[in-house]
């Protein structure tokens, strides 16, 4: 009687066979990246090889490749209270999140330029932030605001000197203690509300003085990463806008009047807990000096915007990366779709758009290790984060598309890196924001502009497509206007990466920028390069070295 039922489902499993499908793509993200590896050793961090090599080896693993799945399939969640009805404002996370966060600090993202104070740690520290927003994006939330929280810290020595040994340790302690008693500590950040947004001046929140310290009220519309330790703030003071840190718990070991609301419902970046909370006479620290909170948090801001183009060119790279490696692997219509001239051409021109990205954030990391670089990173961060951040949910979109349907689901990852695109080119500034502060840095800033333009000038006579480009943007400086503040940080973008591919990348990726970006010889979609360009190398370098 059973046997018919047998035989059916023997058939039915048999036409189940797996065939025109890639493998997995598991590959060590730093080994198959040649240009990140060239990168490495040209801005000066060669000594950081061996660790480069083991975080790709973890980054590009299956076992990394599941928890970030793990940690956005499993959002954080918000707890406000204990069973017995005690206030704890907690926030939970998957324990995929937290194995994230381990290898994180563990590799010094979060410190090691603070940790390690030797030419070229800025350098390396971008390359591991880049590997490591190939895996997984959200985690890097806290990680970034950690490190880039110590330059403003130092505004206040004195608390430099008590925070920095805890933010500069390679531990990942995720207990909800006083920072004193744990063997690490995170910093996350509170600046928004509802009110104003990016207008911080409008910020509403008080600030009282108690003593050597201050008593904060008011409410923040969004603080990254509430589970941090301490937490950069801005709130009015009698001498007008100052910035605090406001610790987790008071200096006599108590919570402090720090209320965490609800959690933001987001559109990608679920992993990490973004949340609206409420000071009601929170216990804070002055850094720097009072009524000069913006200059202070500016110090915060302009590493974190650093982090946005890294993050930015690493979400670009991965998406470039399973793209290629996808049309390596299956056929359709008689070949492989590497072996497809219209495919080909789409992939030589995700290399070419992640490539320019990756160049522009480790020359920008350069200048980071480099005080007498401060003009030139000052208005050169600012432009390329408008930039890059803005290619990159167009770039991760071309990549899904080249998947088909298998990039449209879950399971692909690419979903996951799409929703995550447009993040950096909102955080720490969105577009009309940065474009304001490239003009405010023009107009107020003079060596800034020089610097940029020293910097621009070096490739000349490289590519006569280029000189003709910085002639044109050039002249547009002449003219800036705030309705064509966008059209002059876009040129301003595209003659830096343009002049960093001519002086330092293959000659195939410098000509294709060029003819496509610079000289107009292309569409308004990517996969649109001119005929002439060495599609054979492009298509050659977009995919990973396995």
């Amino acid at each position: 009687m059973r046997r018919p039922r047998a035989r059916a489902i023997v058939a039915f499993v048999a036409t189940h066979e797996v065939l025109n499908q890639p493998p997995p793509l598991e590959v060590n993200l730093f080994a198959a990246d040649l240009a990140l590896r060239q990168a490495v050793e040209r801005e000066g961090a060669a000594w950081a090889t061996a660790q480069l090599l083991e975080l790709g080896q973890l980054a590009g693993s299956r076992t990394a490749q599941a928890w970030a799945a793990q940690a956005n399939e499993n959002a954080p969640r918000l707890r406000t209270h204990d069973r017995y009805g005690n206030r704890v404002d907690e926030v939970e996370f998957h324990p995929a999140w937290h194995e994230l966060m381990r290898v994180a600090v563990a590799h010094g993202i979060h410190c090691l330029p603070w940790e390690e104070e030797r030419p070229g740690a800025h350098v390396a520290r971008a390359a591991l932030m880049f590997l490591d927003a190939e895996c997984e994006q959200g985690h890097g939330c806290p990680i970034s605001m950690t490190y880039s929280a110590v330059p403003a810290l130092r505004r206040q020595p004195d608390l430099a000197r008590e925070w920095e040994p805890r933010i500069a340790t390679r531990s990942y302690d995720p207990r909800p203690l006083p920072a004193a008693g744990k063997s690490g500590a995170l910093i996350g950040m509170a600046m928004t509300e509802k009110q104003g947004g990016s207008d911080v001046r409008a910020n509403t929140t008080r600030a009282a003085q108690d003593g050597e310290a201050w008593r904060l009220t008011g409410h923040k519309w969004f603080c990254s990463a509430p589970m941090s330790d301490a937490f950069l703030v801005l709130a009015q003071a009698p001498r007008g806008l100052s910035c605090f840190l406001l610790p987790r718990w008071t200096p006599d070991g108590a919570r402090n009047r720090f209320f965490l609301q609800r959690l933001k419902d987001k559109l990608g970046n679920r992993s990490n807990a973004s949340s609206e909370v409420e000071l009601d006479g929170a216990w804070a620290r002055l850094v720097g000096e009072e009524g000069r909170g913006v200059p202070t948090i500016l110090e915060m801001v302009n590493h974190t915007r650093l982090d946005c183009v890294i993050g930015a060119a690493g979400v670009l790279r991965q998406a470039q990366w399973q793209a290629a490696h996808h049309c390596a692997h299956r056929s359709a219509f008689g070949k492989r779709l590497v072996e497809q001239p219209l495919m080909r051409n789409v992939l030589g021109d995700l290399c070419v758009e992640a490539e320019a990205a990756l160049l522009v954030a480790m020359r920008l990391a350069r200048a980071y290790d480099r005080p007498e670089e401060s003009a030139f990173r000052r208005i050169a961060t600012a432009v390329s984060k408008y930039w890059v951040c803005k290619r990159a949910p167009a770039g991760v979109g071309e990549a899904l598309e080249c998947l088909g349907g298998n990039g449209y689901v879950e399971e692909s990852g690419l979903p996951r890196l799409y929703r995550e695109a447009p993040l950096n080119s909102i955080w720490e500034g969105s577009g009309n924001v940065i474009c304001l502060d490239v003009l405010r840095a023009l107009a107020k800033e003079p060596p800034a502009l020089e610097a940029l333009l020293a910097e621009l000038r070096q490739a000349r006579g490289a590519d006569r497509r280029l000189d003709a480009h910085l002639d044109a943007t050039e002249a547009l400086l002449a003219r800036a206007e705030e309705s064509q503040a966008r059209r002059l940080v876009e040129a301003l973008a595209l003659a830096l990466q343009g002049a960093l591919l001519a002086l330092h990348g293959p000659p195939a990726v410098a000509d294709a920028f060029c003819a496509s970006r610079l000289a107009g010889e292309w569409g308004r979609t990517l996969g649109t390069l001119p005929t002439g360009v060495d599609l054979a190398a492009l298509v050659d370098r977009a995919r990973p070295a396995e």
